[in-house]
C-alpha cells in the first residue's frame, strides 16, 4: 500500500501558538485518506512541523502502508530526515528520533520538498490548529475516516477499460530442484536445478520470452537465477535484476524435511503455523515477514517500471502471497493454491489500483517433457 503523507506546522510568532496538520492521500488516486490536526500550545515552527510529520506517519502506520512518500515545506525537516543535515537544536532531537522509529515500521519512507502552494491541505489544516492554539490552547484532534480508508485502497474495482499501459508482472516459479521432486521444504538452501529442472527452466523461458519481458527480476538462489537466465536469454538477452527480498521463506529447522517428517517431530509447531501467518517455524520466518518484503518489491517495481512488462522469478511463498494480495483473498488461499515447479502467473496492475490477474499457475508449456 502506497501513500502519500503531506506535512505542515507553525507557530503564530517564534515560538507562539502553535499547531500541526498532516494528510495522508492513497499515491496512485490522491484520494484522502485520513486527516490529523492539533493545537500544541506554544512552541517554534520547527517543533510544530515535526509533530505534524509524526502525526502523519502515525496516521499511515494505522492504515497498514508500506510505502510512504512525505511531502513538505520544511527544508529543515525534510533535510534533517533524509540525513543530509545535521540535527542541531537539541529540542528537535527527541522528536526527530521518535520519527525515525516510525519509519522503522514501513518498508521504505522518502522525503520530498514542495513549495507551500502545494502543501495548502496540510497548511489549512495547521493554521486551524494555531487559530485554536490563539484561542486558548485546547487541543483539538481531527481524524477523517481512518477505519473505512482501507476499503478505499483495495484494488480498484470496475470493468471500464484502461487507456494507460498496464505494468505486467509475469511470475515464474524455478525449475525443479532435487529437494522439489521429493517434496521436502526447500527455503533458503541453495540448491540447484535437477536435469529436468533446467528442461523446465528452457521450456518456460519460450513461453515468457512470447509475452515480451522488458526485463527479469529474481530472487539471489541459484535455482531462480538459472530459470532468469534462460528466461532472458530466450527474449533477446534483456538485463536480470537480482532482488534479495523475492528469496523463499526461511523454513528453519523444517528445512529439507518433508511435510510428514514435519508432522511427525514438530506437531504442535506446525499446527500453529498452518494456523496463523504470524507463526513462523522454529528458526525461521513467518509468512507476515515474508509478505512485508515482497509487498515492498512489488511497490518499488510498480513505481519504478511502471507500464513495463516484468518476469519475476522466484518462489512458492512470495508468489503465492503476491497472488493472494491481488486476488483480495484471506489467508487460506495460501494453503489452497498449487504452484507447479515452472508454472507461470500473469498479474496486470495500473495507477490507479486497478488489478487484473491474468494467469494463475499455467503449466501448459510443460506439457512434453
Amino acid at each position: 500500500m502506497r501513500v502519500v503523507v503531506e506535512a505542515d506546522g507553525g507557530a503564530r510568532g517564534n515560538p507562539g501558538p502553535a499547531g500541526y496538520g498532516a494528510v495522508v492521500r492513497d499515491a496512485a488516486s490522491g484520494q484522502v485518506l485520513a486527516e490529523r490536526a492539533a493545537a500544541i500550545g506554544v512552541a517554534t515552527n520547527n517543533v510544530a512541523e515535526y509533530r505534524g510529520l509524526i502525526a502523519g506517519l502515525e496516521a499511515a502506520a494505522e492504515l497498514g502502508a508500506t510505502l510512504v512518500e512525505v511531502r513538505m515545506d520544511s527544508k529543515l525537516v525534510v533535510e534533517q530526515m533524509s540525513g543530509r543535515w545535521q540535527i542541531k537544536h537539541q529540542g528537535l532531537r527527541p522528536l526527530a528520533a521518535q520519527a525515525a522509529a516510525l519509519v522503522r515500521k514501513f518498508d521504505q519512507v522518502t522525503y520530498g520538498w514542495i513549495p507551500r502552494e502545494r502543501n495548502r491541505a496540510a497548511d489549512a489544516l495547521a493554521n486551524a490548529a494555531m487559530d485554536a492554539a490563539a484561542a486558548g490552547g485546547a487541543v483539538i484532534e481531527h481524524d477523517a475516516a481512518v477505519a473505512t480508508a482501507v476499503a478505499v485502497t483495495e484494488p480498484k474495482q470496475d470493468w471500464a477499460p484502461r487507456t494507460a499501459p498496464a505494468t505486467r508482472l509475469i511470475l515464474v516459479r524455478h525449475g525443479e530442484t532435487p529437494l522439489t521432486a521429493q517434496k521436502r521444504y526447500s527455503g533458503r538452501g541453495d540448491v540447484p536445478l535437477s536435469e529436468r529442472g533446467e528442461l523446465q527452466a528452457a521450456a518456460t523461458a519460450r513461453r515468457v520470452a512470447g509475452l515480451g519481458p522488458d526485463r527479469v527480476i529474481c530472487s539471489p538462489l541459484k535455482r531462480c537465477k538459472a530459470t532468469a537466465r534462460a528466461i532472458a536469454k530466450a527474449a533477446g538477452g534483456v538485463p536480470v535484476e537480482v532482488e534479495p527480498e523475492l528469496i523463499e521463506c526461511d523454513f528453519g529447522a523444517w528445512e529439507g524435511l518433508t511435510f510428514g517428517e514435519v508432522r511427525d517431530q514438530y506437531a504442535a509447531e506446525l499446527s500453529a503455523w498452518l494456523a496463523s501467518t504470524s507463526v513462523a517455524p522454529p528458526g525461521g520466518e513467518s509468512f507476515q515477514k515474508v509478505a512485508k518484503r515482497v509487498r515492498g518489491v512489488v511497490g518499488r517495481l510498480q513505481t519504478q517500471y511502471e507500464g513495463s512488462t516484468l518476469a519475476v522469478v522466484s518462489h512458492v511463498s512470495p508468489i503465492k502471497l503476491i497472488l493472494r494480495d491481488a486476488l483480495a483473498a484471506s489467508d487460506a488461499f495460501l494453503h489452497r493454491l498449487l504452484l507447479d515447479p515452472a508454472g507461470v502467473s500473469i498479474v496486470d496492475t495500473w495507477p490507479d489500483g486497478g488489478v487484473s490477474v491474468r494467469v494463475v499457475n499455467d503449466t501448459a508449456h510443460l506439457a512434453d517433457l
